[in-house]
């Protein structure tokens, strides 16, 4: 059955009259008459008096405008409350997060702060890499990104050129890991020798962090021999391939919790080669609401 004859019966039941009943559905009367042939021929039943003047319902007929009632008042509150649900998730704040802090970061900081019922996490970004993330903000992909920085991120340099607003809204550190052998000792550990290359899970080029690992390895005095095996975009990823023993990585200091699969976790380096980081939340200088400003003023007096 087609929702327009529940629409084209209810319009006849209310004017009794088959030309009115056309006119309000923007049919021809053959149309609209042939329409409501169909309806009964679906219901199996005559739901029209058509001996009567004015048209008068049969009693299947009233029966069933009370069923079109209860039906157009059903999809009326229903269309309500989705209009409802939409305005309330157009109105939230969109943001972009690396996948790394949306697993382990963002929603223990969002409600912390106060504003989680106010953000709406732009699950798009996944499959964004380091420089996209602020292209996703030009574009107007989303409000804000959340993000690690660092000074030798390549293109740093667009947060001093004045188009984008941030806040350091917390600190991390890069974590060198390795899987523990079985004499407790880490299976692979820096700095490595001449000759004795330690296998390493790198991140992505283009990404947030390797370039702040080797930025803190060339201002190191000491020399480090590393072999990169392969890159990985995220840091679940890199977790997983050195909690299975193919080689050293750094991990986030929050992803370095112990865990029975595969084997423990231990560093591979002491505290020597811990990599800072910084936690972001960047926007564009010239907002898109008032309702972001005042989202953005609110967390710059938390961390101010």
């Amino acid at each position: 059955m087609e929702i327009r004859w529940l629409e084209d019966f209810m319009a006849l039941a209310r004017t009794r009259h088959f030309s009115r009943a056309a006119e309000l559905q923007h049919v021809s009367q053959p149309t609209f008459s042939r329409r409501i042939k169909l309806l009964e021929e679906s219901m199996g039943a005559t739901l029209i008096n058509r001996q009567t003047l004015p048209l008068s319902l049969t009693p299947a007929g009233e029966q069933f405008f009370e069923l079109c009632q209860r039906v157009t008042r059903d999809v009326r509150d229903v269309r309500a409350q989705i209009a409802s649900m939409e305005a309330e998730v157009s109105a939230r704040i969109s943001v972009g997060s690396t996948q790394g802090l949306f697993s382990h970061f963002y929603q223990g900081w969002a409600s912390e702060a106060g504003v989680a019922e106010r953000l709406q996490l732009n699950l798009k970004a996944t499959s964004w890499i380091g420089e996209q993330f602020l292209d996703a903000l030009d574009n107007g992909e989303c409000d804000l990104v959340l993000c690690y920085w660092h000074q030798d991120l390549p293109w740093s340099g667009r947060l001093s050129r004045g188009d984008y607003e941030s806040i350091t809204i917390a600190s991390e550190r890069l974590v060198p890991m390795s899987v523990v052998a079985d004499n407790g000792e880490p299976r692979f550990s820096l700095p490595g020798a001449a000759g004795q290359s330690v296998p390493l899970i790198a991140y992505h080029s283009r990404g947030f962090l390797q370039s702040a690992i080797e930025g803190h390895l060339s201002r190191r005095e000491e020399s480090v021999n590393l072999l990169p095996l392969n890159e990985n975009t995220q840091s679940a990823s890199i977790k997983a391939l050195v909690k299975q023993g193919y080689g050293m990585g750094w991990l986030p200091s929050r992803m370095t919790e112990k865990s029975e699969q595969f084997g423990s976790l231990t560093r591979a380096g002491d505290e020597r080669w811990d990599v800072p980081l910084e936690i972001r939340l960047i926007r564009l200088r010239e907002p898109r609401s008032e309702d972001l400003l005042t989202l953005w003023k609110t967390l710059e007096d938390q961390h101010a």
